[in-house]
């Protein structure tokens, strides 16, 4: 489709498969590996110019597809991509637990870093997929997850709004992490349903010092005008200014990755080049 291929422009494509889940699996770039995981509809051009920002810094970005059609627009397909979604096996969309399709990027993940080496592998995931960056944080290679308004486990009830998508004995594990000095990063906006703030509050809660976040003004009235619906803080709700939250937000993110992937190298803000 030309769609696609305009949009993943330089990407090479392959199919990576484990534990009985396959998926086409896009990848660019030089440099320690980072594991992007797209929010609904599936890789759209803002996921797309992340993934680039990445590669420009010296990264490999590793995009799977899980589900909705790679280069589609950030617009099309969502209904179809949430429904697919939510009966998937792939996804424990109400389960205080991982879905299933964790394990598979935690295979993705350590297959990544078998290949391009270094200390270890980044992992961003965004909206549906955010909690997989904290599922992943179960394997070792995962150095540097960040979870992106994590929407689920969808939050109709009071727990699963404070749920983080990992049952006790995951969660066990990866506290273990944190206190060896593993560190996480969350980010979200404030006003938003779909992301709620109880569940950053369990990851203050749960892994203290080691869980940094940041959340985004989004109230009635903020400063900066961020609509009270913005949901994606690093992609289609990115105001790429810079001084704007969500561009100082986006900056921290790659900075973090750097923090753990790259350590000893001089910080470097702003995202204007490599």
């Amino acid at each position: 489709m030309p769609e696609q291929r305009d949009t993943l422009e330089g990407f090479t494509e392959s199919t990576f498969s484990d534990g009985g889940i396959s998926h086409q699996v896009f990848r660019a770039g030089t440099g320690p590996a980072v594991i992007l995981i797209h929010e609904v509809p599936g890789i759209h051009p803002g996921v797309v110019d992340l993934a680039r920002r990445l590669i420009d810094r010296g990264y490999t970005v590793y995009l799977p597809s899980m589900f909705g059609r790679p280069g589609g627009a950030a617009g099309s397909g969502i209904a179809k991509s949430i429904a697919k979604v939510c009966i998937s096996r792939e996804f424990a969309v109400l389960a205080d637990r991982s879905s299933p399709a964790t394990g598979w990027l935690r295979a993705l993940a350590a297959h990544a870093h078998q290949e391009c080496g270094g200390p270890g592998v980044g992992a961003i995931g965004m909206c549906m997929t955010g909690s997989f960056a904290l599922a992943m944080a179960l394997e070792p290679a995962v150095l540097a997850p960040v979870m992106s308004q994590p929407g689920l486990p969808a939050g109709l009830t009071a727990r699963r709004r404070a749920a983080v998508g990992l049952d006790d004995g995951e969660l066990a594990r990866v506290k273990e992490r944190t206190s060896q000095g593993l560190r996480l990063l969350g980010l979200r906006f404030s006003n938003d349903r779909a992301c709620p703030a109880a569940r950053f509050e369990t990851m203050r809660r749960e892994f203290g010092e080691s869980f940094e976040s940041i959340e985004v003004d989004s109230s009635p009235g903020n400063p900066f005008g961020i609509s009270q619906s913005a949901h994606c803080v690093l992609t289609v709700d990115l105001v790429d200014t810079p001084g704007h939250p969500t561009r100082a937000a986006l900056d921290r993110t790659i900075e973090f990755i750097g923090e753990r992937l790259r350590p000893g190298t001089a910080t470097r803000t702003g995202t204007d080049g490599p």
